[in-house]
């Protein structure tokens, strides 16, 4: 008899024991960015969470998917533009998960697929444009990129929100290039405003022997204007010639 109970004793041990592993492996929790995809024999089955989910041990496999969105660093690539300069760009893809069942059964491993797609995006859509419109429209840039991206991972159930280009570098040669074009470019820029300010100094000039012409008097009081503004200086003596005009009138009053 205490064979019998000592044997349905252990039976009840070791069943209690299988039941805590039973229902250990039965209960999942999900966190609230997480999502199940349940495959029941080898089948796709649902897909649940976040929260506490209830699978069936041995039968029944889970998948966990992350909702997040993930920041991936795409490796430098070597380009050549539409114009035929080599130069080595890196950018990054902001994606996320939206439909956890086909980035689990669509593709073997997304984020690689992703990462490798988007490398081979950068070069082919970067091969089809020059250094010019690289470095001065970077968002129309950034944006076809994002449309590709988006494009091809729609089936895997990735949805790619941004692409940024983070770094374009450029040759030594090519740089010293830009930088002397960039120096002529400004020197072209001052010759330009200086021509316009000598254009727009003879235009008033013009203007000013015009209106002189016709007030000869003018030109008297821009004379004694000068003579006030000499006085004004330290300076030695200076000989100034005065015009016969300013001492006609007194000359006549006098004979008169």
């Amino acid at each position: 008899m205490e064979y019998i109970f000592l044997f349905l004793s252990n039976f009840g041990l070791v069943f209690l024991f299988f039941g805590v592993i039973f229902i250990a492996s039965a209960v999942k929790v999900l966190r609230e960015y997480e999502r199940g995809v349940i495959f029941r024999f080898g089948r796709y089955h649902a897909t649940k969470g976040p929260g506490l989910i209830i699978v069936i041990p041995f039968i029944d496999k889970v998948v966990k998917v992350s909702l997040r969105t993930v920041v991936m660093d795409v490796p430098p690539q070597d380009v050549i533009t539409k114009d035929n300069v080599s130069i080595k760009v890196n950018a990054v893809v902001y994606f996320r998960v939206v439909s956890p069942e086909k980035a689990v059964i669509e593709v073997e491993d997304y984020l690689y697929a992703t990462s490798q797609l988007a490398q081979t995006t950068l070069r082919s859509v970067l091969g089809e444009v020059e250094l010019d419109e690289i470095l001065s429209h970077r968002d129309k840039i950034n944006a076809r990129l994002q449309s590709i991206l988006d494009e091809h991972t729609d089936p895997w159930g990735i949805k790619v929100t941004t692409v940024e280009i983070k770094h374009v570098d450029l040759p030594q040669d090519m740089q010293r290039a830009m930088a002397r074009q960039a120096e002529a470019e400004r020197e072209r820029r001052a010759k330009i405003i200086a021509a316009e300010g000598e254009y727009q100094a003879a235009k008033r000039l013009a203007e000013a022997a015009d209106i002189i012409g016709e007030h000869p008097v003018a030109i008297q009081l821009r004379y004694l204007q000068t003579l006030v503004e000499i006085s004004a200086e330290n300076s030695s003596t200076v000989v100034f010639p005065i015009p016969i005009e300013l001492i006609k009138g007194f000359i006549q009053e006098k004979k008169s």
